[in-house]
């Protein structure tokens, strides 16, 4: 595969929006739940277009009508993701949208605090560091429910582990995933064929690409954040009356 200077320039998105965030104690799909005063799928969707991201698909499953009709525009379509088998299910229902070559974002839909100069960097570091895919982190000293970073003595991601599959000593790991990748689109497709469900969730999980990518030799990196604020995703009432309240400071 040709990692060098001739990489197509254009870049896709996936974005995850499937769920319907029971944490938030709502009929309202997550998505769908307004921080000053618009959904906090729209947040994302306009940090994608403002990064100049040409084409963007929206993985809908519950309440997809509602989610659909929030999602107009050019360059952007909807695929169901029914029945909902995981993270990496859903970008398996978006993967034959995507074009071959070139490269890939994939992020949630209830990240509204995400600045477009931090995708920016992330596809930069995947462009330049001719890798299969980057993952953006932060790094805290608590990284609660958060997946840890686990990488080897030199440096090298090497494996995503969620917090409940995590021992003690992962735990202590303060780098985390946000959730937030770039993919090169060819190694992304690799990837999601070698997903399996065989875990207690019996779900297909994105993260277990990075296992596959690196055990076939195909590098990763991590791109870490600079601030934990902007990654924070949506699950309670509570957390969006916080992200609001970021929100707003951030524009006065």
């Amino acid at each position: 595969m040709n990692h060098g200077r001739s990489d197509p320039a254009y870049v896709d998105a996936v974005v995850l929006a499937a769920g319907k965030g029971t944490r938030m104690k709502s009929e309202l799909a997550k998505v769908l739940h307004p921080l000053a005063g618009k959904p906090l799928l729209s947040h994302v969707l306009a940090s994608l277009r403002e990064t100049g991201i040409e084409r963007t698909i929206v993985v809908v499953g519950h309440q997809a009508e509602r989610v659909r009709a929030i999602c107009s525009g050019p360059q952007l379509e909807c695929v169901l993701q029914e029945p909902q088998l995981g993270t990496g299910h859903a970008v398996q229902m978006a993967a034959p949208h995507l074009r071959p070559e070139g490269f890939c974002v994939v992020l949630n839909g209830d990240v509204p605090l995400l600045r477009p100069r931090t995708i920016q960097k992330l596809i930069q570091e995947c462009r330049q560091q001719a890798v299969a895919a980057a993952v953006l982190t932060c790094v805290v000293p608590d990284a609660g429910a958060y997946g840890r970073i686990l990488k080897d003595c030199e440096g090298r991601l090497q494996q995503i582990v969620e917090a409940r599959d995590a021992t003690p000593e992962q735990l202590a790991i303060g780098e985390f995933n946000t959730g937030v990748y770039c993919f090169r689109t060819a190694d992304l497709r690799f990837a999601l064929q070698k997903l399996t469900d065989d875990n207690d969730q019996r779900e297909y999980y994105l993260t277990d690409t990075i296992v596959h990518l690196v055990a076939a030799g195909r590098p990763v990196v991590a791109v870490v954040g600079e601030d934990p604020d902007e990654v924070v995703g949506i699950n309670t009432g509570q957390e969006l009356a916080a992200a609001e309240r970021l929100y707003l400071s951030r524009q006065a």
